[in-house]
């Protein structure tokens, strides 16, 4: 059986390779398929699936979408989404301009307050045409001897309890899930153990999404123990999900975790991305 890998960053968000070169790592992997999931954007997808097209690699059109929850940040990933489907580009657009905001605040205060040389429209021109994400802050921050490496760049100046941080607007979760749905996709509550919810918080998060319509829940990562793959399977099994995994590739961005495989031992079977979307017809037809 084949492996598949439903949580991909390229560098049009905060990974390090193209879309174009995530399909060849694909092929060189023997993966039947990978979604490209950038954070609030859909920009590498045309460029993957064309690329795609005649290889034997699926690209899945993915996203994932942040959100709020009870002061956590919760992302919701969505497959098999229509990419062009314009209500989804307006909402983005929407979205993106309050992350555009926040940026500026972000950028205006690490000038003012930290002494650092740093401007939005700098910031920017490193990586044209890429959602700016903190991680593009702590790369600026490393290539320009501000910090000794990307952990303190979180640490000290832009982790969510560092001094520069500034938080931006969240959605709710379930409005995700809801944009995920409109345009067609299958809406997936991504590594919901980084949260560092309670089991009755995160059981609450859980059955709130489910009435919104959360299809899936990401029981295989990169990052979990056996214990915790165990305890979100069967949450998944308590409220009728789906699971889904993924390794959270990022590139370099993320040393050590490789695209199919994580930190070495991610496996997620092709049959899970079958099951998704068989669960997805399903819920259609109720």
């Amino acid at each position: 059986m084949r492996a598949v890998d439903l949580h991909v960053h390229s560098l049009k968000s905060d990974g390090s390779l193209t879309p174009s070169e995530l399909v060849d790592k694909a092929l060189s992997l023997n993966l039947r398929a990978f979604a490209l999931t950038d954070h609030d954007c859909t920009d590498g997808l045309p460029e993957a699936m064309e690329y795609a097209k005649d290889k034997d690699v699926e690209v899945i059109p993915g996203i994932e979408l942040s959100t709020g929850y009870n002061g956590k940040d919760v992302h919701i990933v969505g497959l098999d989404i229509d990419y062009k489907n314009e209500s989804l580009q307006k909402w983005l657009t929407d979205f993106r301009a309050s992350r555009d905001l926040r940026n500026q605040k972000m950028c205006d205060k690490l000038q003012s307050e930290a002494g650092i040389d740093i401007s939005y429209e700098t910031l920017k021109a490193t990586d044209p045409g890429a959602v700016i994400t903190r991680s593009h802050y702590a790369k600026f921050l490393f290539a320009h001897g501000y910090v000794k490496s990307i952990r303190e760049a979180f640490d000290r100046y832009i982790g969510d309890h560092a001094r520069y941080y500034v938080p931006r607007e969240k959605i709710d979760p379930r409005e995700a899930v809801k944009v995920i749905l409109l345009s067609g996709g299958i809406p997936v509550l991504a590594h919901p153990v980084l949260y560092h919810l309670t089991k009755k918080q995160l059981s609450e998060l859980v059955s709130m999404l489910k009435e919104a319509g959360l299809i899936g829940i990401e029981a295989i990562y990169s990052t979990y123990a056996p214990s915790d793959e165990r305890e979100i399977k069967a949450l998944a099994k308590e409220y009728d999900l789906a699971i889904s995994g993924g390794s959270d590739y990022h590139g370099v961005v993320k040393p050590g975790l490789e695209m199919g495989t994580g930190y070495g031992k991610l496996f997620v079977p092709e049959d899970v991305l079958d099951n998704l979307r068989l669960k997805k017809k399903q819920t259609e037809n109720e």
